[in-house]
């Protein structure tokens, strides 16, 4: 879940795709999802550049989960309906 996101360049020895991974964290600003556990003992998630995407889980993982999937999810309404997005979600996408 960890890895770096994969760079697909075209191999022009083989004529084949070949998935190259890369990392270009130090130019680009990430979307942070905070985690708290709550006194009732529930974790909330929390993408604070994404005004409500606040999510509850059971553990912090699955409240990191939630979280993430829910941003993704707004993201994506966001760009279909030509609204902005944060700049750190730009850095989710790259120009061919």
């Amino acid at each position: 879940m960890n890895s770096p996101p994969l760079d697909v360049r075209r191999n022009p020895s083989r004529n084949q795709r070949a998935a190259v991974p890369y990392c270009r964290a130090k130019e680009l600003p990430l979307l942070t999802i905070d985690v708290e556990m709550e006194e009732d003992g529930r974790w909330i998630g929390e993408v604070t550049a994404l005004p409500g995407v606040m999510v509850y889980g059971t553990t912090e993982a699955e409240a990191r989960q939630k979280a993430a999937a829910l941003a993704l999810r707004v993201i994506a309404d966001r760009i279909e309906h030509g609204e902005p997005v944060p700049e750190e979600a730009k850095a989710l996408f790259a120009s061919a």
